[in-house]
């Protein structure tokens, strides 16, 4: 028989292993290293088994004698130890294959090669910052709409409206893919319908057409409060009107300024589909002016490391030190040119198309990447010549009323 002391002082005496018994199938294990587990040794179907029954000394002798009687009573009761315990980590890892966040990721990866990178990663962020701290570790089956809300009333505290609305609506998402993989049966979310606070939708800042041209002289004048790449950046953007992310994670390999034109490939676009943006003659400059500034780097806005882009925020601040906070945003330029296009009369097919807004007919949609083209050509140069005329002081252009459509 074992005693405190005796497992206190116990050692190897230079085996790799020694065991010393402490009767009914108890064994203290010793190891060269100086480690110490408790074991039990035991028979069951005509094979010896061991089971582990904690570590010395966090596991004391009297624990350890108490589990071993607990583990006795059980094969008494013809229960395996071992086989009971295998049958846990079975359940454990069945528990933890159908959690809400081990689902969610799962849904999250199946659908991020429809997205582009800047979406599928802020959809991640936001699950993993206001969703799985919460919900994560709960069966998705055993998730009801009050456990539900309670998560999402987290983000409604802070006073973020919108975003809870859109947390809300990725979590719909993930419990109907559950459903549909068989690991829940419905989707709590349609229950919450009037529970959050409404949500007042904005449009993004924008200043109006006839605000533009002081907009134009601000930016023209920006390297007098900042740097000359995010200059050039703003007038870009105003002059191609993409997202803000696929301006500045443009890489030089998607330029052809020969044939004047960008081509921006399919996994940096929201609905993974290339999109074909022709080149003004002033869009062309800018870019030569920035290939000088770039040194090198692939990216067309390196930012202080060469192999990065500069930020997501770079332009919003600059807008913000020209005194635009709150009434200019970098999407804020789709939202002028598609207002001023539509008035100067071109067709709305076409400002649609170089607006790479979703193509509602997948098919279709996937052949159009150069649709309308030669239209578009045009009008991007007629826009960088209403810009030009705006920044140079001009009037602003005549717009020519479109026709009514019907």
């Amino acid at each position: 028989m074992l005693t405190d002391a005796k497992c206190r002082n116990a050692t190897s005496e230079g085996h790799k292993i020694r065991k010393f018994p402490d009767g009914g199938g108890l064994y203290l294990w010793v190891y060269e290293d100086g480690r110490k587990y408790w074991r039990l040794r035991y028979w069951s179907s005509g094979k010896e088994r061991l089971l582990s029954l904690g570590v010395y000394p966090q596991t004391s002798l009297k624990e350890a004698r108490r589990k071993r009687d607990d583990e006795r009573r059980h094969l008494d009761d013809g229960r395996d130890p071992s086989v009971e315990r295998h049958a846990a980590r079975l359940r454990r890892l069945t528990s933890a294959e159908n959690a809400f966040e081990a689902i969610g990721r799962e849904w999250h990866g199946k659908r991020a090669g429809m997205w582009s990178r800047s979406h599928a990663e802020s959809i991640l962020r936001r699950l993993e910052v206001d969703v799985f701290p919460y919900l994560g570790p709960y069966p998705i089956a055993e998730i009801d709409a009050p456990t539900l809300l309670a998560c999402v009333r987290k983000i409604e505290e802070r006073g973020a409206h919108d975003l809870s609305h859109r947390v809300l609506g990725v979590c719909s998402q993930i419990f109907r893919y559950g459903v549909a993989t068989g690991r829940c049966s419905r989707d709590p979310a349609p229950d919450l319908r009037g529970a959050l606070t409404p949500n007042k939708l904005t449009n993004q800042a924008a200043v109006k057409p006839e605000e533009l041209p002081a907009l134009l002289h601000a930016i023209a004048d920006y390297e007098k409060l900042g740097d000359r790449q995010t200059r050039l950046a703003l007038q870009l953007l105003a002059l191609t009107f993409v997202r803000t992310t696929e301006l500045i994670e443009a890489q030089w390999p998607e330029f052809k300024l020969d044939a004047r034109v960008w081509i921006v490939p399919a996994e940096r676009m929201k609905m993974k589909t290339e999109h074909v943006v022709p080149l003004s003659r002033q869009s062309v400059a800018i870019l030569e002016e920035l290939r000088a500034l770039g040194g090198g780097s692939r990216f067309v806005f390196p930012g202080r490391h060469r192999d990065k882009p500069i930020s997501n925020n770079t332009m919003l601040f600059a807008l913000y030190r020209l005194g635009y906070k709150g009434r200019m945003t970098g999407h804020g330029f789709r939202a002028v040119a598609s207002t001023a296009l539509n008035e100067m009369g071109f067709r709305a097919d076409v400002i649609e198309r170089q607006l790479a807004h979703c193509e509602r007919n997948a098919v279709r949609g996937a052949y159009n990447r150069a649709e309308y083209l030669k239209e578009r050509t045009t009008m991007m140069q007629k826009w960088a010549d209403h810009l030009d005329a705006l920044t140079h002081g001009a009037k602003v252009l005549p717009f020519q009323r479109a026709r009514s459509r019907r």
